[in-house]
């Protein structure tokens, strides 16, 4: 499973899927509750985010001295 997650496709839907839902959740669903929606995937969403420029920085080569 850990493998599947850490892919790059999996990584950009949870990160595009995840922000556009933080987005649109306190809209949809009123009171703390939406706030809170919004609060956990803005953090799952910056979570994809992060390893997808952590792995971008890994994937190139490395620089020898």
């Amino acid at each position: 499973m850990k493998k599947l997650l850490s892919s790059r496709p999996a990584l950009w839907f949870l990160f595009l899927f995840n922000l556009c839902v933080a987005a649109v959740a306190p809209f949809a669903i009123e009171g703390s509750q939406g706030v809170m929606t919004a609060v956990g995937m803005g953090v799952v969403s910056l979570g994809a985010g992060v390893s997808l420029i952590r792995d971008r920085d890994r994937g190139g080569k490395a620089v020898t001295r």
